[in-house]
């Protein structure tokens, strides 16, 4: 009891001390929707449009997994008229300000729009739901809806303009599952194996028929071992698999230590690429949008194992 209230004077701390903080989030009129993930904020700024300001609060290369909000992040969250994040414990460092949050704010988890049954359930996480929900386009198109609702409840003058901006990025997401399925297909089919630092691409091998292996397990908060990599070492060996990825929020020393056991054993097997997987990539990189980051990995993932 001690340590929740303690908790909870540290998070009102902290909003005082950021109160001075007040330039950066002058919302000039715009609807100000605070995001977690860059594919959350991207799916923001695509149904928003001109109407809001969206700001992110995790940049390339972040591990949402570990992610701790600071001062600043505080305070945008409470000057926030909207709040998004994705959910399934994804954020798993931020819940408790979510919840306290949640009494006074608008906030919506995005993968609450997904029915559980089309969500991944991995032994590993007891009970619990695989947050990577982005790596299928199919399943990502429906959190939509979602943030079309939650914009147009607190902007009712621009419901029209969000259901419209809503309607036409649904169709340009089902353009984008059908060019993956497309580009998946040029793969031998004794090679569609994609092997990663962390097993974050569940839903991406269940929606383009991948078989999907991680040294870590779904978060990277997990810890790998030396039979980790020495069980990942006699797949790739045994099944002659060309290629293996890294990506751009977890080191690389992981799946390096796999490459080099591969070399030991006589087998030698590339590192196909950089894939991003819990964060976008940077400004003028071309994966710094949702579909960008689609686009970068699928054509990574082909030229590699094709």
């Amino acid at each position: 009891m001690l340590c929740r209230y303690a908790t909870y004077f540290f998070l009102v701390f902290l909003l005082g001390c950021a109160e001075n903080s007040t330039e950066e989030l002058d919302d000039g009129g715009h609807v100000v929707v605070v995001c977690t993930t860059g594919m959350v904020a991207d799916l923001a700024k695509r149904i928003g449009g001109d109407r809001v300001r969206v700001m992110g609060l995790m940049g390339p290369g972040v591990d949402p997994h570990y992610y701790k909000a600071s001062q600043g992040d505080l305070a945008k969250l409470e000057r926030a008229d909207l709040i998004l994040y994705n959910g399934l414990l994804l954020e798993g460092k931020m819940q408790d300000i979510f919840g306290k949050m949640a009494r006074a704010k608008r906030i919506v988890a995005v993968a609450d729009a997904i029915d559980k049954s089309d969500l991944l359930q991995p032994a590993e996480l007891e009970g619990h739901y695989d947050p990577h929900i982005w790596f299928d386009v199919a399943l990502w198109s429906k959190t939509v809806d979602s943030v079309v609702r939650a914009l147009a409840e607190i902007d009712l003058e621009g419901a029209e303009t969000y259901q419209r901006n809503g309607d036409a990025y649904r169709e340009e997401l089902a353009a984008l599952d059908a060019w993956v399925i497309e580009q998946v297909e040029q793969i031998p089919s004794g090679q569609r194996v994609l092997i990663t630092a962390h097993d974050a691409f569940g839903y991406f091998g269940r929606a383009y028929g991948i078989e999907v292996m991680g040294l870590q397990g779904i978060s990277t908060v997990a810890e790998y071992g030396v039979n980790d990599v020495t069980g990942l070492v006699d797949f790739i060996s045994e099944r002659k698999i060309r290629a293996i990825f890294v990506e751009s929020s977890v080191p690389e020393r992981s799946i390096e230590a796999v490459r080099q056991g591969c070399l030991e054993r006589g087998h030698t097997v590339s590192i196909g690429g950089t894939l991003y997987s819990d964060a976008m990539g940077g400004q003028g990189s071309g994966a710094d949008t949702y579909v960008g980051m689609v686009k970068s990995n699928v054509e990574t993932v082909v030229g590699a194992l094709r």
